[in-house]
């Protein structure tokens, strides 16, 4: 079945490149319009001793804001769900977090720390870590009542009840949200990215799209991909290794 899936995303992507090429080829678009996927893969590859550089910084940055967002979302939603009040008293305060726009706050960052990683870094983890917390506390909540009662009968305490039970029980809620945050956190980097630095994918987009080189920020879009794809599989790896009861 997996195969099979991915013969059908293959064949998928390998029709709507090719419908891209013959519409470059046939109507004549010129290349600092939309250039054509061949052309796009091209640059990607031959332009690698520059994109790779950049896609390094990209790269360290979001694995940056990633590790910074569990430090904060596992602990935060952990408290939340050990206090139901600090929950109700927090809970407005995470939704303005994400209902602001990142394109708002990235100008601010850069101010407050500065044209380097940081900013970049705090941009990536603003936006990694509220599904990670949603979706780990939805876990908590999930747990079934009947084995939180047997744990009480047993006279489990919650630190106990916490490592055996609810963090198990969350752990497909947690990994479920972190597909999402590691999917979205190229988001944060490139923004952060495109407001203010010096090295990075979102810098040589911003650079060669002031001189009209569509065909490398498509390769850098094409990079940017792979990452965001490659962190999606490897969350999912380690979630198969971990979750082996699933």
């Amino acid at each position: 079945m997996k195969e099979r899936s991915t013969l059908i995303s293959g064949m998928l992507v390998v029709t709507i490149c090719g419908f891209w090429e013959l519409a470059c080829h046939i109507f004549a678009i010129p290349e600092f319009i939309l250039p054509a996927p061949t052309r796009i893969i091209a640059v990607a590859l031959l332009d690698a001793p520059l994109l790779i550089p950049h896609a390094g910084v990209t790269a360290l940055e979001i694995l940056l804001g990633i590790v910074l967002s569990l430090l904060i979302a596992v602990p935060l939603a952990t408290l939340m769900f050990a206090h139901p009040a600090i929950e109700r008293a927090l809970a407005p305060f995470l939704i303005v977090s994400q209902a602001i726009p990142v394109f708002a706050l990235a100008p601010l960052l850069v101010i407050w720390l500065g044209y380097g990683i940081a900013s970049k870094v705090l941009m990536a983890a603003i936006i990694i870590f509220f599904p990670i917390t949603v979706s780990l506390l939805e876990g908590y909540k999930n747990c079934g009542s009947e084995h939180i009662m047997l744990f009480r009968l047993m006279g489990s305490s919650f630190g106990d009840t916490l490592r055996l039970l609810y963090w198990p029980w969350a752990l497909p809620f947690f990994f479920a949200g972190l597909k999402v945050g590691v999917t979205v956190a190229t988001i944060g980097a490139v923004i952060g990215e495109w407001v203010g630095a010096q090295k990075g994918l979102g810098y040589l987009m911003i650079q060669a799209n002031a001189r009209l080189n569509v065909a490398m920020v498509f390769a850098a879009i094409f990079w940017l991909s792979v990452m965001g794809l490659t962190l999606w599989v490897f969350v999912g790896y380690l979630e198969r290794k971990i979750i082996y009861w699933k």
